[in-house]
């Protein structure tokens, strides 16, 4: 068994033991996760952990360094089954090996998936099974596609819940976080979507006053991203590709220039042995 198949009513979604990404969000018999395609971007929804982002030149714990990724290793890991009904399901992973090597620490990691008739539940809960504390950051990356409809990707936009900043950081060489920040076209809580936009990268909403916000096509079809548990925000695409990015994130990228301890990354959180921790979100569609 290489993936699990949920259903709810008339939606459906398949979830891939291989970093326990979903593969596809069917509702009513229309696809909604992009399918990827390695000549643009070979992932789909990956699971980030236990880093969200760039490290520069890998991870500093202790004196040491060690060659831990962007985005960390969860979406490289098998994971097992430990529940599954037919909408829900639970996929863990423990520390081994190979995670030792690139992240010093004991941990048990768990996703969970809820589908219902018009929206894919996301949980991703962190356990420290070792005796020394851990530090962490765990995100959400799908993407989706755009259009979502049949009107072209021009007139899409993103609304926040609330007022955001109307500046972010840019991005520096490296995928790193700089002191520079790039102006947005924000109009009131609405953001309009274009390959300008994402020219430099993502665009990153640090420390973001909205816990909600909601991709709208040209066609009026949306999907919302509410992200009680999560700090940031992140919207994603690379020129001309037909997708979108909707990120919840507790961490981001090392600044440019930080050549600190894992402990001392901005952002990240620290894990006392034995506790546990839980981040949920939720992405809802609506039709036109």
């Amino acid at each position: 068994m290489s993936a699990i198949e949920l259903a709810c009513g008339p939606a459906r979604a398949t979830i891939a033991l291989l970093g326990a990404e979903p593969r596809s969000w069917r509702v009513a018999g229309r696809d909604l996760l992009w399918p990827g395609d390695p000549a643009i971007w070979a992932d789909i929804s990956p699971i980030l952990y236990p880093v969200v982002g760039w490290t520069r030149d890998g991870a500093r714990v202790g004196g040491r360094q060690y060659a831990l990724g962007p985005h960390g290793f969860a979406r490289f890991e098998a994971f097992a089954v430990e529940t599954a009904r037919a909408d829900f399901v639970r996929l863990v992973l423990g520390d081994n090996e190979r995670t030792r090597a690139v992240y010093p620490f004991a941990f048990a990691f768990a996703v969970e998936y809820r589908l219902s008739e018009d929206a894919l539940g996301m949980a991703l809960e962190i356990a420290n099974s070792g005796g020394q504390p851990a530090p962490y950051a765990c995100g959400l990356h799908p993407g989706f596609r755009w259009p979502l409809g049949e009107k072209g990707r021009d007139g899409a936009h993103v609304r926040f819940e609330k007022p955001e900043r109307s500046e972010v950081p840019a991005i520096a060489p490296g995928g790193l976080v700089s002191k520079a920040t790039k102006p947005l076209p924000l109009n009131g809580r609405d953001l309009p979507l274009s390959d300008a936009l994402f020219a430099n990268d993502a665009v990153c909403f640090l420390d973001c006053a909205s816990r909600s916000l909601a991709f709208h096509d040209a066609s009026g079809a949306s999907i919302a991203m509410e992200f009680p548990d999560f700090r940031h925000a992140a919207l994603w695409t690379r020129p001309g590709a037909p997708f979108i990015c909707l990120e919840a994130w507790t961490g981001y990228s090392d600044p440019d220039g930080f050549a600190g301890d894992l402990f001392d990354k901005p952002s990240m959180c620290v894990l006392a042995p034995g506790g546990r921790v839980r981040h949920e979100a939720r992405y809802v569609f609506r039709a036109a």
